[in-house]
C-alpha cells in the first residue's frame, strides 16, 4: 500500500489537480484547506510527506511548517508559492522544508518524484531515530551492565561487603585526602572471636549465615559516608572519614555490644555463650601517617583485645603496645 500524503492548500483547483496526480500513482491523499485543519489531520496520523503552500488562511505555510516538524521531525515538508522568489525558497528550506515547489511550473512527472524521494527520506530519518534509538537502549543496558561488573569486582561474593582489595584502594585514597585536607579519619579492625571454633561445631553453612548477620549488624551502625570491608575470613575493616578516635571507639564499641547480645543460632556452644568480636581502633594522623602503619597499629590494637580476654574494644595506644609486646616475651 502506498503512503499517505497530506495536501494543504486554499486553492481549491491546486487541491484536485495535485490529488488527481498522488491518487493515480496510488498514493492515498488527504486534503486541507487551512493550517489549522493540516494540524487536525496531522495530530491522528503523521503524515510522512506533506505538500503545504505558503498562503494560507490564518497563518502562513512556514509556520505550519515549523508546528509539524516539532511534532514529528521525520515529516517532509514540500512547500509550494506561487511566484518563484529566492528569499521565499531559502526560507522555507532554512525552516526545514524538503524542497520547494513553483505552482506554475509543476508537472505530474515532477511531483511523483520529488515525493517519492521525499519518502524514502522520511524512511532514513525514520530508521537514523529508531537506531539511535536502539542504540541508546543498548548503551544504557551496557552502563547497567558495567556497573554491575564494577559492584561484582569490588564487592565481596558472600556478605556483600566491599572486598580486600578495594580496602586497599580507598585506604589510600582516604589517607590522601585527610592528608591534604588536614582531616582525621579512623580504621576498625575486628575479627569474630572463636570462629573456627564456631565454623567446626555448626558447619559452614552455619559460619556463613553468621558472617552475612554479623555485616548486617555492622553496616546498620554505620553512617552513609562511612565504608565496611571483608578484610578476609572472619576479618572486617571499616574506613571512618571525619572521625576522631573517640567517635570510632564509639561506633566499634556499638558493634560488638550488638553482635554479642545477637541470638545467634548455636551461640551457646562458644566460649562465652555467645558470640563477640575483637576490635582494634586507630586514627590518622594521630597514630600513624602512612596507610600501612595504621592498618598494623590496628591490628595491634585487636590482638591487645584479644589477649585481655575477646570481646572487647581497644584503641591503639603506643604505651599499651610497648607493655604487650614486652610482656609476650
Amino acid at each position: 500500500m502506498k503512503s499517505k500524503i497530506l495536501l494543504v492548500d486554499t486553492d481549491s483547483d491546486c487541491l484536485i489537480s495535485l490529488s488527481g496526480m498522488l491518487k493515480g500513482t496510488g498514493f492515498e491523499v488527504s486534503a486541507a484547506t487551512s493550517a489549522e485543519e493540516a494540524l487536525e489531520l496531522f495530530s491522528t496520523w503523521h503524515f510522512p510527506v506533506v505538500m503545504t503552500a505558503i498562503n494560507l488562511y490564518g497563518r502562513d505555510g512556514i509556520e505550519l511548517l515549523k508546528q509539524i516538524k516539532r511534532i514529528d521531525d521525520t515529516s517532509q515538508i514540500i512547500v509550494m508559492n506561487g511566484e518563484a522568489t529566492l528569499e521565499t525558497a531559502m526560507t522555507a528550506l532554512r525552516s526545514g522544508a524538503y524542497d520547494y515547489l513553483v505552482k506554475s511550473r509543476i508537472d505530474e512527472a515532477q511531483v511523483i518524484s520529488l515525493v517519492e524521494q521525499a519518502l524514502e527520506k522520511h524512511r532514513v530519518a525514520e530508521e537514523t531515530q529508531r537506531l539511535l534509538q536502539e542504540m541508546k537502549v543498548n548503551n544504557e543496558k551496557l552502563e547497567k551492565a558495567n556497573k554491575c561488573l564494577i559492584e561484582m569486582a569490588i564487592r565481596d561474593g558472600l556478605t556483600g561487603l566491599y572486598n580486600h582489595r578495594f580496602f586497599q584502594e580507598c585506604h589510600q585514597t582516604e589517607i590522601s585526602r585527610s592528608r591534604r585536607h588536614k582531616r582525621q579519619y579512623s580504621l576498625i579492625f575486628f575479627d569474630i572471636d572463636h570462629f573456627k571454633e564456631y565454623n567446626d561445631t555448626h558447619g559452614h553453612v552455619e559460619g556463613d549465615s553468621l558472617l552475612r548477620i554479623i555485616a548486617q549488624i555492622t553496616k546498620g551502625r554505620l553512617r552513609q559516608s562511612d565504608f565496611a570491608y571483608r578484610y578476609g575470613g572472619e576479618e572486617f575493616a571499616l574506613l571512618l572519614p571525619e572521625t576522631d578516635k573517640q567517635g570510632a571507639y564509639i561506633v566499634a564499641e556499638s558493634i560488638r555490644a550488638r553482635i554479642a547480645e545477637y541470638a545467634f543460632k548455636g551461640r551457646e556452644t562458644q566460649p562465652f555463650g555467645k558470640v563477640t568480636i575483637s576490635a582494634g581502633v586507630t586514627t590518622f594522623p594521630d597514630d600513624a601517617m602512612e596507610a600501612e602503619e595504621i592498618l598494623d597499629k590496628a591490628d595491634k590494637a585487636m590482638y591487645l583485645a584479644k589477649k585481655n580476654g575477646r570481646n572487647r574494644v581497644h584503641a591503639f595506644n603506643i604505651g599499651q603496645m610497648t607493655v604487650a609486646v614486652t610482656s609476650t616475651g
